[in-house]
C-alpha cells in the first residue's frame, strides 16, 4: 500500500494548490474530510491548516440553524430574508432578477460565515402532487436551467458556492429514500437532466447534490454513470459532488463513483471503511485523493470568498423581496376587468390567509424571516374603506357562521378580495399531496361571499397547482400568488391597485383535474419503483400532444394592458436561431410582456412534442411603445437525444418557430430550414431496409446492388409499396428467401459497402 510522505510545515491553504495540499495528507486525513465533522460543517484537519466550512440549507433564504440540526426546520435558525420560493420565481421569467435575488442570498450567506448555500434546486414538475414542488422552478427544463443559471451566478458572484440538487430525477417525496426512478434514455436527458447540464455548463455550481433515490435501479450517490461519465466528463463539471443529508447508501461504492463528501456527519464510522478498503486492496488510495483533493479545493474558494465582518442591509433585501413577489404574481382571469382595483373602492377582504400569511413551504428550507407583510395590513394602507372577515379557519377548527358572516361583510363593498390557499400542514418536504383540492370550508366561504357580491376576486397562496373548477366558476378575477416570501402581502396589495402591473407568467400548466395530468397512473409507482410512463410528455408537451383542455396553459399570465405581436423573421445560423419580432403595447399603461419562443418539427422521423420551449424574453414597454424582441435559440437546443448512437442529434427539416403568450396563446409563426448533423450509423444483418434506405450513402449501396436484379429484389428498391411493406424487414434475413438473389457473400459485401461512408 502507498503510504502518503507528511512534512513537518504542511503547505498553506491560501497558496498551495489542492494537489499539494493532499499529497502532504495521511489516509486517515484524507478520508476524514470526505465527511461531515457535524450536522453542517465539513472536518477541518489543523496540522495541515485546513478548516471546517459551513453548507446550509437555502434555497430561497438562508436557514443557519443557532444549536443542533435537524434538517427539517424544527430548530431555530437565524433571521435572514425569506425570498419568494422557487414555485413562484419560477413564473417571474426573469433571469435578471434572479441573479440579483441569488447576491442578496450570497450577502446574507457571507454575513453568516456560510460557505455553501444548499440550492437551488431544479427537479421537474414531473406531478403536480409532487409535495416539494414549492422548491422547484418548472416542468419544463429550459426554464429551470435558464433560471437555476441565474440563481447560481448570483449566488456565486459573492464568493458563496452553490449546491445544484437534487441530482438525478428526484420528482416525488414518497419513498425519496429508496424509489427507483425508472426513466426511458430520451426522457432522462430531454426533460430530467437537461436543465441540470445547462446550469453545469453555463454556471459551474461549487458543488451539486445528488440525490436520495435510485435511478433505473442504481442509487445515485453510488452511480459513476451519472456522477462521472454524464456529470463530469460529459458536462466539464469541475466542482464538488455532495450527498443529501442521509443520503450515502455504501460510502467506498460512492466515492469511487464519484461522491466526494458525504453529509452529515457519520462519527468517523464510514471514514473508517474508506481506510479498510483501501488498506484491503479493494478500492485505490487515488480515490480517495480525489474526493479529499475536490473537498479541498471547496474549502479554499470558500476561504478566498469569506468577508469577515460583512453585513446586509435588511431593508434592501426585503424590498427586493418584495420586488421579486411582484414579478411572479400571475393573474390568471380578470373579467370586467374588475382589476385593478380603484383607490376610493371599498373592498371587503376575506380569508384567514390575508392576515395570517402563508409565504413558503415546510420543510429543510423553512426561513426564520427578518419581517413578514400580511395584505391585509397592505390593502388596508393603500384603500378607503377597507373591512375584514376571516371566512373560514386554516386549520380545520370549527368555523361555524364564519362564512355568512364574511357574505354579509362582502355585501356591504363594492368589491369582495377572497384569499384562499392550502394549509401548510398539506404541502411538505417529506410527503405528496393527496389531491389538488382546496379544502371544502373555504370553498364554501367562497360560495357564500360570490353569492353575496359579484364583484369577487381570489387571490391564491399554495406551494403546487390546484384545481380551480369551482375557483373560476365562482370569482370575476383569480390572482395566482403562489408562495412569495415575506414580502408577498405588499407584493399582492401592490398589484391589487394596480400599482404594479402584473407580469407573471406560468411556469407549470394548472389542469382540469388530476386524473388528466400526464403521470396520474404512475404516480408514486409501487414497490420501491416508479415507471416514468409518460416519456417526454411531461407538463403541457402532454397536453398539447392530446388536444386536451387545461384550465390555465404553460406560458398564461394576464396583464392590465394588451400586447400585439408582429414582423416575426427567423434566421439559422451555426449557432443556433435568431427570432426577431416587434411587439406593441397596445394599451394605456405601462406593462411588461414575455415572449416565449416555441419550437416543433412537423414531419419528424422521431416521436417529439408538438412545440417545446426554447426561448423567452421579457420586454417592458409603456403605453403605446413597440420594440423589437430579439430570442436566441441555441442550436443545442433542437437537438434531441439520438438512442442509436447515446448522443445529441439535431434533425434536419423545416422548423415550425411559434412565438406567443403562451403554449396556448400562439401570436405569430415562421418556418425555418435547419441543416442536420450527420449520423453515421454502423449496419449489421439485423438492420432493417428501412434504417438503411433512409441513409444516403449506404441506401445508395443498396440500391445499386440491387439494380440489375429481378423480381422481388428489384421491388425493393423501386416499388413504393414493396419498400412500405418492407421496411422493417431485417436485411440478414433476405438471405433465407429463395429468388432474391441473396447469399451470405454477397450480403457482406452490401454492408460493407453501406459501412463505407
Amino acid at each position: 500500500m502507498r503510504r502518503t510522505s507528511v512534512t513537518t510545515t504542511p503547505p498553506d491553504i491560501s497558496t498551495a494548490t489542492a494537489d499539494e495540499i493532499v499529497a502532504n495528507l495521511t489516509l486517515d486525513e484524507k478520508a476524514s474530510l470526505t465527511s461531515g465533522a457535524s450536522f453542517w460543517y465539513t472536518k477541518p484537519v489543523e496540522r495541515a491548516g485546513i478548516p471546517a466550512i459551513m453548507l446550509t440549507d437555502g434555497p430561497h433564504g438562508l436557514r443557519k440553524q443557532r444549536e443542533g440540526g435537524d434538517h427539517l426546520g424544527i430548530a431555530d435558525s437565524v433571521p435572514a430574508t425569506c425570498f419568494p420560493p422557487a414555485v413562484a420565481l419560477g413564473s417571474s421569467f426573469d433571469p435578471e432578477l434572479l441573479e440579483r435575488v441569488g447576491a442578496a442570498l450570497g450577502d446574507e450567506s457571507l454575513a453568516e460565515n456560510v460557505a455553501v448555500l444548499l440550492g437551488p434546486g431544479i427537479n421537474i414538475k414531473r406531478s403536480p402532487l409532487c409535495g416539494r414542488n414549492f422548491e422547484y422552478l418548472s416542468e419544463d427544463p429550459l426554464v429551470s436551467g435558464v433560471l437555476g443559471t441565474a440563481l447560481v451566478r448570483g449566488l456565486q458572484s459573492r464568493g458563496v458556492g452553490a449546491s445544484l440538487k437534487h441530482f438525478a430525477a428526484n420528482n416525488q417525496e414518497a419513498d425519496r429514500l429508496r424509489v427507483s426512478a425508472d426513466v426511458d434514455p430520451r426522457p432522462l436527458r430531454e426533460i430530467y437532466l437537461r436543465g441540470f447540464q445547462r446550469v453545469v455548463e453555463d454556471a459551474q455550481p461549487w458543488t451539486v447534490m445528488c440525490s436520495y433515490n435510485r435511478l433505473n435501479g442504481v442509487w445515485t450517490s453510488e452511480d459513476p454513470w451519472l456522477l462521472t461519465s454524464v456529470l463530469r466528463d460529459e458536462w466539464g463539471f469541475d466542482g464538488l459532488v455532495v450527498s443529501d443529508w442521509g443520503a450515502v447508501n455504501d460510502r467506498v461504492t460512492g466515492v469511487v463513483a464519484g461522491l466526494d463528501l458525504e453529509m452529515p456527519s457519520s462519527g468517523g464510522r464510514t471514514d473508517a471503511q474508506l481506510v479498510a478498503a483501501v488498506q484491503d486492496g479493494r478500492i485505490a488510495e487515488a480515490s480517495i485523493d480525489t474526493a479529499a483533493r475536490r473537498v479541498v479545493d471547496l474549502v479554499q474558494k470558500s476561504v478566498a470568498g469569506a468577508r469577515a465582518g460583512h453585513s446586509f442591509d435588511v431593508d434592501t433585501h426585503h424590498a427586493l423581496a418584495r420586488e421579486a413577489a411582484e414579478r411572479s404574481v400571475v393573474l390568471l382571469k380578470n373579467e370586467g376587468p374588475v382589476l385593478p382595483l380603484a383607490p376610493e373602492a371599498s373592498v371587503a377582504v376575506i380569508g384567514e390567509f390575508a392576515r395570517t400569511p402563508r409565504f413558503q413551504g415546510a420543510g429543510s428550507s423553512l426561513i426564520n424571516p427578518t419581517r413578514v407583510d400580511d395584505a391585509l395590513a397592505a390593502i388596508t394602507g393603500l384603500g378607503g374603506d377597507v373591512a375584514f372577515a376571516p371566512g373560514f379557519t386554516i386549520d380545520g377548527s370549527d368555523d361555524t357562521g364564519l362564512a355568512t358572516a364574511a357574505a354579509e361583510v362582502a355585501a356591504q363593498h363594492d368589491v369582495a378580495v377572497v384569499f384562499l390557499g392550502l394549509p401548510a400542514e398539506l404541502e411538505s418536504e417529506g410527503f405528496d399531496r393527496d389531491d389538488i383540492e382546496l379544502p371544502a370550508n373555504q370553498i364554501a366561504a367562497l360560495e357564500a361571499v360570490a353569492a353575496a357580491n359579484p364583484n369577487t376576486v381570489v387571490v391564491l397562496s399554495n406551494g403546487g397547482v390546484v384545481r380551480l373548477g369551482d375557483v373560476d366558476r365562482l370569482a370575476r378575477a383569480i390572482v395566482e400568488g403562489w408562495l412569495l416570501g415575506q414580502a408577498g402581502g405588499s407584493a399582492i396589495a401592490n398589484v391589487l391597485f394596480g400599482v404594479v402591473n402584473p407580469a407573471g407568467r406560468l411556469a407549470e400548466t394548472i389542469p382540469v383535474r388530476i386524473e388528466d395530468t400526464p403521470a396520474f397512473l404512475d404516480f408514486p409507482g409501487e414497490n420501491s419503483h416508479v415507471r416514468y410512463g409518460e416519456g417526454l410528455f411531461v407538463g403541457y408537451r402532454w397536453y398539447d400532444a392530446r388536444s386536451m383542455a387545461v384550465h390555465f396553459p404553460f406560458g398564461h399570465g394576464l396583464s392590465y394592458t394588451e400586447f400585439a405581436y408582429s414582423d416575426l423573421s427567423v434566421a439559422a445560423t451555426d449557432a443556433g436561431l435568431t427570432a426577431r419580432l416587434t411587439v406593441t403595447n397596445t394599451g394605456e399603461r405601462a406593462g411588461r410582456e414575455v415572449v416565449q419562443a416555441y419550437v416543433g418539427l412537423p414531419g419528424s422521423s422521431i416521436v417529439r412534442a408538438q412545440r417545446e420551449l426554447k426561448g423567452f424574453q421579457a420586454v417592458d414597454l409603456d403605453a403605446g411603445e413597440s420594440r423589437v424582441v430579439e430570442i436566441a435559440i441555441r442550436r443545442a437546443d433542437l437537438a434531441y437525444w439520438d438512442v442509436r448512437v447515446d448522443d445529441w442529434t439535431v434533425e434536419g427539416g423545416e422548423y415550425r418557430v411559434e412565438i406567443g403568450a403562451s403554449s396556448r396563446d400562439i401570436r405569430v409563426t415562421e418556418t425555418v430550414a435547419v441543416d442536420g448533423d450527420v449520423v453515421k450509423l454502423t449496419f449489421d444483418r439485423n438492420s432493417s431496409i428501412g434504417e438503411i434506405l433512409a441513409d444516403e450513402t449506404a441506401g445508395a449501396a443498396l440500391t445499386a446492388a440491387f439494380s440489375g436484379a429481378d423480381g422481388p429484389a428489384k421491388a425493393l428498391t423501386e416499388s413504393p409499396e414493396m419498400i412500405r411493406m418492407m421496411a422493417s424487414f431485417p436485411i440478414g434475413r433476405l438471405a433465407t428467401f429463395p429468388g432474391m438473389g441473396i447469399d451470405d457473400e454477397s450480403l457482406d459485401a452490401l454492408l460493407a459497402a453501406a459501412n463505407a461512408r
